[in-house]
């Protein structure tokens, strides 16, 4: 039987809560406080959370419409241990298997996660933590919530907007490791899955959590697609936004920074990591996004099942690791800042599966860093006192890798890119400050300018290419 708007109005009366807060609009809009929460940045309102998304499952779907207040969330309770959670989280925001329209209406609300919550492996006896596992053991593992915005499994459209929601983990309790690299126990800001609608997101701020600010999976055959704009996620653990599955994506002005940066740091560490599991993932495209000073690569990929992957204006800045790692076919960037060096782009005998780079713009100015860190990929091996080259592009002999239009600016200790005759370089601009020798040889076509102390001996050029001031003759 479903939930009336008579059964609302009997809640808000029981919960002692003025009925008029509970409806925005028919009966399928509620908000927390017709279930008693306080909204008031103290009281724990976990459980008035919980009951408003039993409603709304009730109902099938519905809109949730939350005040400009602070909203404390979050609640464990022990449990048997083993397989199961050692402290298991109570459902926050949690809706599944609905067939109707979802609507949560931030209106600047803010979720904040509460204190001493516990993350990692822990006794389930006596709540003591337990030490990190030597290998993958998952066992006894206190998980403070799944997410703090749950939607698994729903049919109909999904809109959330103006929302901030904080985890808070320099507040957790932390445990042991469920492996040698990392916890592994959820702790999402935003997980959607297997949903078959559209999915559009907006003015979202998800950071510190211990996991990822946003996780997506969408069903594989579904009606729609998923839009994220103007939102924020920093300063988690483990991605900033993790996709995971599925097909239709577009972000605009949004910023993917600094995770791994607020004292909890699992791998990869991500800006973006896309990385298939189960089920292909295509049709991405990022639009004046920002991926800043994360401790893992800035956007990642997995090249098996990824394909036709777009970023136009983005700025993708690497202070510790790579700014990008793009192995999967069919990638474009068009007019991006890169602020550090790329590792790696995707050959293919097909010039258009082969990743291409147009009016792009490559530096190592700290300037431009929010650190004043650059990376150059100066890791070496363990052991080593020595370092790599600091190349702004490791990328080799990539077949059909295209460069157009780019212009790579050294200004500090960075090279010119490392690659083979078989990528290809179209009209663009090169200088290096620094006097080790460089390597960017490759196939040039149409005017191209080189300066700084560069070797292109091997390369094949079809067009116009002056080193230091010097012509060099047509090779093929």
């Amino acid at each position: 039987m479903e939930a009336t708007r008579r059964d609302v109005v009997l809640l808000a009366a029981a919960a002692g809560v003025a009925p008029v807060s509970a409806v925005a609009a028919g009966t399928d809009a509620v908000t927390p406080e017709i279930f008693g929460a306080k909204g008031d940045g103290q009281t724990n309102d976990t459980s008035a959370f919980a009951a408003m998304s039993a409603h709304l499952n009730k109902l099938g779907g519905g809109t949730i419409v939350l005040r400009p207040v602070t909203y404390v969330v979050g609640q464990q309770h022990p449990s048997s241990g083993g397989e199961e959670p050692s402290f298991a989280p109570v459902d926050i925001i949690r809706l599944t298997h609905c067939r109707l329209p979802i609507t949560i209406r931030g209106n600047g609300a803010r979720l904040r996660a509460a204190p001493g919550l516990r993350y990692g492996r822990f006794d389930p006896a006596s709540g003591a933590p337990l030490p990190d596992a030597g290998k993958l053991d998952r066992t006894n593992l206190a998980v403070p919530y799944g997410a703090m915005i749950d939607l698994m499994e729903c049919s109909g459209p999904i809109e959330i907007s103006d929302i901030e929601l904080d985890g808070m983990v320099r507040s957790l309790r932390v445990g042991g490791k469920s492996a040698p690299n990392g916890w592994d126990a959820a702790g999402f800001g935003i997980r959607l899955h297997a949903n078959g609608g559209s999915e559009n997101l907006s003015g979202i701020h998800s950071h510190h959590h211990p996991a990822d600010g946003l996780l997506l999976t969408p069903r594989q055959q579904r009606s729609g697609s998923t839009t994220v704009i103007d939102s924020v996620f920093e300063y988690n653990g483990r991605q900033a936004c993790s996709i995971t599955g599925g097909s239709n994506f577009a972000f605009r002005r949004c910023k993917f920074n600094h995770t791994g940066r607020a004292g909890l740091h699992h791998p990869p560490g991500a800006g973006v990591d896309i990385e298939p599991e189960g089920q292909a993932i295509a049709n991405l495209s990022f639009s004046s996004c920002e991926f800043a000073d994360n401790a893992g690569v800035g956007v990642g990929q997995v090249q098996r099942d990824a394909s036709a992957i777009s970023f136009i204006g983005c700025t993708i800045v690497g202070t510790t690791s790579w700014a990008a790692w793009v192995p999967a076919a069919g990638t474009r960037f068009s007019k991006c800042l890169f602020v550090g060096a790329i590792i790696y782009a995707h050959g293919d005998p097909d010039p258009a599966l082969a990743t291409q780079f147009h009016g792009c713009t490559f530096t190592d100015d700290p300037q431009l860093s929010p650190t004043g860190h650059v990376y150059l990929g100066e890791a070496s091996k363990p052991g080593s006192t020595s370092k790599a080259p600091k190349t702004i592009a490791a990328i080799d002999d990539s077949r059909n890798v295209l460069f157009s239009g780019c212009r790579f600016r050294l200004v500090r200790d960075g090279l010119l890119p490392r690659t083979g005759p078989s990528v290809i370089y179209a009209d663009c601009e090169m200088s290096q400050r620094a006097p080790q020798v460089s390597s960017p040889r490759g196939t040039y076509r149409g005017t191209n300018v080189v300066r700084g102390n560069a070797d292109l001996r091997g390369s094949v050029i079809r067009g116009k290419v002056t080193l230091n001031g010097r012509l060099l003759p047509a090779t093929g």
